[in-house]
């Protein structure tokens, strides 16, 4: 027998004695797919991809080919496929109807797939897509479609898709701890695998301002943790152009400028410490009630909206940051203002005094920045607090709808439901479902809290938001919960949140993967089946491969089961299906 019909023997041989699973897997699911005869075929090591110049998914194309040549994936439980050996697959034709599409809320990310069953019309494969960023997502199920060594793919598929919501989203916060190009780069890649698209860099807070911003270059150089952990022009250029040639919209938001805030301007003072009320104090007095706080957490400081150089800093920063940052969605924060640092302050106990109130304080800072920032075309996000803070708030009046979309992370589907039904649109970050840090334990020192004696009750583990949100808890979480149709529309979306105080590069991954994993498909293509169930016991076993497909591409995702369930599909359940 030749040599190259033994091999082939022998793959067919080993395909058939390995343990196979029923289905293809691709993460998220798509809203469409259709393979009524599973078989593979082989793919050519020639593969070549056609598709039209451009800037962005050119650099797609080389990288997805690369990709689908050389990854030679091997599922812990393989598709249950019959092998054939007919001609291999020589060609995939990418056709985009809009090329000139900027990668911006609500651009059309649909695509059609075609993988030919095989014979004599087994050469091309056929992308179809409305914009490049639709290309791309299409490009990602091809490569997914693809495994073992010989390359191989699902033939006799078709796929058409698109997302249900179009903001997904994921946020890292690197003002606490901060984080290397590499690893923010890094993080981008995986979110373009799971087809999410937005990357909210969070990047100054209380605790450190790392960006340097070219007309107010102290704020960084004073208020950054040190050398060597700054953001430069080039740095963030740099991530920006990554994120483009992966399709996430980089960066949809930057913090920076989220004031006047509690926990997000205390690195200012550094520079600039006679805008800053409380800078420097302790956040909890011994003796103050909790109402009487400076700061919700170590690191106080706010803006004051009384002192007019606030405003030419601001300004300046609002400036330099919406020609940095492309996308026409600005983050001006305006979240847990905290009145304790703001009675601290001589100038502002004197405008109390004389009648004024915090909120008209806050309305004085929204009406001076607002529109500022709306000039420079940008649609401004807040934190729901501007408008449903007990305490420091402003009136409706003061954020028209047209330019303010409020982001909720309180009170879970109360306060989307408060936005929407006041005719805001709303991105969706629901602490009781998407933040990622949450039941890791407290992160005070001298907390004693925890020194209790035996069998006393833990309560949340020193954790304000605990538990730990498991994939399963952020998976079943439906965005639009208790809404109507109409009001439905107006949510945008979701992002999931990582907050860093006790997070760094070195526990990133598995912190994010797979969890965003999960509202990555809820946000996709929904957590139901066509039926309307949750699908959340079938989502399982194709996490778990999901999962290990990320894993060896370079991502450290953390197990959410033992390698047995995942060679054991459905054992490890809570109930058989």
């Amino acid at each position: 027998m030749p040599p190259h019909i033994l091999s082939l023997f022998t793959l067919c041989l080993l395909l058939l004695l390995l343990p196979i699973s029923s289905s293809i897997n691709v993460w998220p699911k798509p809203r469409t797919f259709s393979w009524p005869h599973p078989h593979s075929i082989l793919v050519s090591p020639l593969l070549t991809i056609s598709s039209p110049e451009h800037k962005y998914l050119t650099p797609a194309v080389n990288r997805y080919r690369r990709q689908i040549l050389t990854e030679k994936h091997h599922h812990v439980n393989p598709p249950g496929v019959n092998p054939t050996f007919t001609p291999s697959l020589k060609a995939l034709n990418l056709t985009v109807r809009d090329l000139r599409a900027p990668l911006h809320h609500g651009v059309n990310e649909s695509y059609t797939l075609t993988v030919p069953a095989g014979g004599a019309a087994a050469a091309t494969a056929v992308i179809a897509a409305e914009t490049a960023w639709g290309a791309m997502r299409g490009l990602e199920t091809f490569s997914q479609l693809v495994w073992g060594d010989p390359v191989r793919i699902a033939a006799g598929v078709f796929v058409w898709d698109a997302p249900i919501f179009g903001h997904r989203g994921v946020l890292l916060d690197t003002s606490r701890n901060y984080y290397e190009v590499e690893d923010i780069l890094r993080t981008i890649g995986a979110m373009s695998w799971n087809k999410m698209n937005v990357f909210h860099w969070h990047i100054t807070d209380s605790q450190s301002f790392p960006i340097l911003v070219p007309s107010e270059p102290e704020l960084a150089l004073k208020g950054s943790y040190g050398e060597g952990m700054q953001y430069s022009a080039e740095d963030v250029r740099r991530v920006v152009e990554f994120g483009l040639e992966h399709g996430i919209g980089a960066i949809l938001y930057d913090e920076r400028c989220d004031v006047p805030s509690t926990t997000h301007t205390g690195s200012w003072a550094e520079a600039y410490p006679e805008i800053v009320t409380c800078a420097h104090m302790f956040w909890w007095p011994t003796g103050y009630a909790w109402a009487d706080r400076l700061a919700s957490e170590p690191g106080t400081g706010q803006l004051n909206p009384l002192n007019p150089k606030t405003y030419e800093v601001i300004k300046n920063v609002i400036h330099d940051v919406a020609a940095m940052f492309p996308e026409p969605f600005y983050h001006a924060g305006a979240d847990e203002v905290v009145s304790g640092c703001w009675k601290a302050d001589p100038s502002i106990q004197t405008f109390l005094a004389n009648n004024g109130t915090l909120g008209q304080l806050l309305e004085i800072f929204v009406n001076s920045t607002l529109p500022y920032i709306v000039s420079h075309n940008r649609t401004v996000v807040y934190w729901e607090d501007v408008l449903l803070d007990a305490t420091v708030n402003v009136s409706a009046s003061v954020l028209p709808p047209e330019n303010t979309i409020l982001q909720t992370w309180n009170n879970g589907p109360n306060n989307t439901k408060k936005i929407v039904s006041s005719g805001y649109r709303a991105i969706v970050s629901s602490s009781d479902f998407y933040y990622l840090d949450c039941g890791h334990g407290g992160w005070l020192g001298n907390d004693s809290t925890y020194d209790q004696p035996p069998g006393t009750d833990q309560g949340d583990g020193g954790s304000w938001c605990a538990p730990f949100k498991t994939w399963q808890i952020i998976y079943n979480y439906d965005i639009t919960y208790g809404l109507s149709e109409e009001e439905a529309k107006l949510v945008l979306g979701g992002e999931v949140a990582l907050w860093s105080e006790q997070a760094d590069p070195t526990v990133l991954d598995p912190r994010i993967w797979p969890r965003a994993s999960a509202v990555a498909e809820a946000l996709w293509s929904g957590n139901r089946d066509e039926a309307g169930m949750k699908r959340y016991a079938e989502a399982t076993d194709r996490l778990n491969e999901w999962r290990q497909r990320m894993v060896s591409r370079g991502v450290r995702a953390e197990p959410i089961q033992p390698l047995w369930c995942v060679k054991n599909p459905g054992m490890c359940n809570a109930q058989p299906i």
